[in-house]
């Protein structure tokens, strides 16, 4: 018998707060509001989970394939990605720099294809709470039962394929989901037999002399996990060393060609009518009235319109869209009774390796949205 995914409700467990704090999350709740919610989690059958992988595994090899697109025809205006930082992508991508992760968003209530919403490729956050806490949620309430979750056995295997014993991991200071998730990959990579060193962004120096990175205590920074959007880093004091120095940063320059949702309109052009893509142009005449607009940069869902037949249904606030947007076939997310999920598929070392939900009665994800765990028959 085949079932279709569905949402079901439960009783949260009386000490929840106690148990996802003793594992190290401490971001349950933002603002005030329930971030972890387990009063409800999503089903999936195998099958279901299935369509999936095979369609992240797919997607992501069709970004690579659009990312070299992009480098052998210089389309990098089309990005909005400024010149400056063509040469340090361009040696990033010949020295093939190894990527730990990234996030596909879907939109999928179980029938048809899974589409393809935006790929973030740079700095997903929600890591934590796919791998770790929803694990431990399953085997508390459902022991036995499955789950898409093989998060955390793969970061470690990928975490030795990094040459340098030696990793430093930084992030913006005071904020509490992206510290959380850094101090996760820190020990994953302690797991995998490597030294870590945290630090926060601002800490970074560089040393003239040496020309190189370093750390608080001056030591070379070889290899860094940067919890720091490219944008970011090329706008940064320091951006004009970033070609000169000799860190291999995590992740490295070329995923910022998959990150930015520039490369929707280039992989609607590269594979058109596959079926887990929406149409995506750089103008909104040939979606008819119905579309989504999105900065090509952007964190959180900020700065999105959602229209339909010229009318706008819904749109978000922030401080994104100077390098422009790109506009998508709208593909509203399902409504199971006034929850609206986002489907994160997780890719590690180039292999889908999980699931994670965030959904909102909203509809446009945004930071504030709900992690809900999930199980399979």
């Amino acid at each position: 018998m085949f079932f279709l995914m569905e949402r079901e409700t439960q009783m949260a467990r009386l000490d929840w707060r106690e148990k996802v704090e003793a594992l190290g999350f401490y971001f349950h709740t933002i603002d005030g509001q329930p971030y972890w919610d387990e009063s409800a989690s999503y089903v999936f059958s195998a099958k279901e989970v299935d369509t999936l992988e095979i369609a992240a595994d797919a997607l992501h090899a069709m970004c690579v394939e659009a990312a070299g697109h992009v480098i052998e025809n210089g389309l990098y205006s089309r990005l909005g990605i400024p010149e400056s930082a063509v040469p340090l992508i361009e040696e990033s991508w010949e020295r093939d720099d190894f990527s730990l992760y990234g996030r596909f968003d879907f939109a999928w209530d179980g029938t048809g294809a899974p589409k393809m919403l935006e790929y973030n490729a740079d700095t997903p956050t929600s890591l934590f709470e796919a791998a770790v806490v929803q694990w431990h949620w399953l085997n508390e309430r459902y022991p036995g039962s499955d789950q898409f979750n093989s998060i955390h056995e793969k970061l470690i295997a990928a975490w030795k394929a990094v040459a340098p014993r030696l990793v430093h991991f930084a992030s913006v200071a005071d904020h509490p989901e992206d510290e959380g998730t850094v101090l996760y990959l820190c020990d994953t990579a302690m797991q995998a037999g490597k030294d870590a060193v945290r630090l926060h962004m601002h800490e970074v120096g560089w040393h003239e002399g040496r020309r190189e990175f370093t750390d608080l205590e001056e030591r070379a920074i070889g290899a860094a996990f940067k919890l720091y959007p490219w944008e970011w880093m090329l706008r940064e004091g320091f951006a004009e060393n970033l070609l000169r120095g000799k860190t291999r940063w995590i992740e490295p320059p070329w995923k910022a060609l998959l990150s930015n949702k520039g490369l929707l309109p280039i992989l609607w052009e590269l594979f058109p009518d596959h079926p887990n893509l929406l149409p995506a142009y750089e103008t909104p005449e040939k979606l008819g009235g119905d579309y989504a607009r999105k900065p090509k940069l952007s964190r959180e869902g900020a700065n999105v319109s959602l229209v339909r037949g010229g009318v706008t249904l819904a749109e978000s606030g922030g401080e994104y869209g100077d390098e422009g947007f790109v506009y998508q076939a709208l593909r509203e997310l399902p409504d199971f009774a006034g929850n609206r999920p986002v489907l994160g598929v997780w890719v590690v070392n180039h292999k889908a390796c999980g699931l994670g939900i965030r959904e909102d009665a909203s509809a446009i994800t945004g930071n504030l949205s709900r992690f809900v765990p999930h199980r399979m028959r």
